[in-house]
């Protein structure tokens, strides 16, 4: 028994800070794509098809067992498509129309606060051994995206191209002031939840899913109304090339419609939602290493193939 308490007094204590890496998708949850009846925010407009894979690599510092604070660096890719909407006849008809499609790259630094709420009632919340906690997950952070279309050239080869440049909704251009261009780096609040497990005390995993509330409607490049083709040549150039390709990425109707225009998607016509800011989220797998090396490598903690011949019985009455 006496020797029992003094390995437990000397329990492997590591740093406090963690490393890890993450693997997962991400999705897109904005104007684009979508599934059946009205437009909806957060899950309700999830579509699996269009998930994208993301990574990372994060270190968390740890004051005590029930918090973490964590900087995370994510890199991976969103998209949306209102082509891959399966039409019922309902609202969801008007957008499987507008056939308008975006994907980005997304590059992020998080800083987030994890809360395990079960760590407070733990008898001894430093003794992690195969622990399984679910945990609270909000932040702060900045991300950077650049909105891309596929633009079809007059012999039919498709191009991925730039669409801020393009000013698909008149952004920047005098004659709609209020429509100012939009920054490709942007903040965002990452919250949500998460559930770990501690392998040994040092190696952990984590299944989470955290969604990113952002502050703009163009993370799509699609946000308020249709403009005339006019704007574009006017202020690009009769003779420009990014004009023409301006007003092809600006209104595809024409693409689901044996190349004519659909007459209620014409200038001034609903192009967007821009009440409606756009989200993505990501769930990842996630591996966790505590660093350090515990006081005793022999001890109680690095010994749990042995524990049986070290450790004192315990009765409950």
């Amino acid at each position: 028994m006496i020797l029992s308490a003094l390995q437990l007094n000397t329990q492997a204590q590591y740093s406090r800070f963690e490393l890890g890496f993450e693997l997962g998708f991400s999705n897109f949850l904005g104007d684009l794509g979508g599934n059946s009846g009205k437009g909806r925010t957060f899950l309700k407009d999830n579509m699996m098809s269009l998930a994208h894979s993301i990574k990372g690599m994060h270190l968390a510092y740890r004051p005590a067992e029930f918090i973490n604070f964590r900087l995370s660096i994510n890199v991976g890719r969103i998209g949306g498509a209102d082509s891959l909407i399966k039409g019922n006849g309902g609202y969801e008809e008007a957008r499987k129309v507008r056939n308008q499609h975006f994907q980005s790259p997304i590059k992020e630094a998080l800083f987030l606060t994890e809360f395990y709420p079960t760590a407070l009632l733990e008898i001894d919340p430093e003794d992690v051994y195969h622990r399984l906690r679910p945990y609270l997950v909000i932040g702060v952070g900045v991300f950077k995206f650049n909105p891309l279309g596929q633009y079809v050239d007059e012999q039919g080869y498709k191009h991925w191209v730039d669409l801020k440049p393009l000013r698909t909704e008149g952004q920047g251009m005098p004659q709609y002031p209020d429509r100012k261009e939009y920054k490709l780096t942007q903040m965002n609040l990452p919250y949500g939840f998460g559930l770990k497990y501690y392998i040994n005390e040092k190696v952990s995993m984590a299944l989470e899913i955290v969604n990113r509330k952002t502050f703009t409607d163009y993370v799509d490049d699609v946000s308020t109304a249709y403009i005339s083709n006019e704007d574009f040549y006017n202020f690009f150039g009769e003779t420009s090339g990014r004009a023409k390709v301006a007003v092809q990425m600006a209104n595809k109707t024409a693409f689901a419609n044996g190349g004519v225009y659909r007459p209620n998607y014409g200038v001034g016509s609903k192009r967007g939602t821009s009440s409606n800011n756009d989200a993505y989220y990501a769930t990842s797998i996630k591996v966790n290493i505590r660093l350090g090396k515990g006081k005793n490598s022999g001890g109680y903690y690095n010994s749990r193939s042995n524990r049986s011949e070290i450790d004192c019985p315990i009765v409950r009455f």
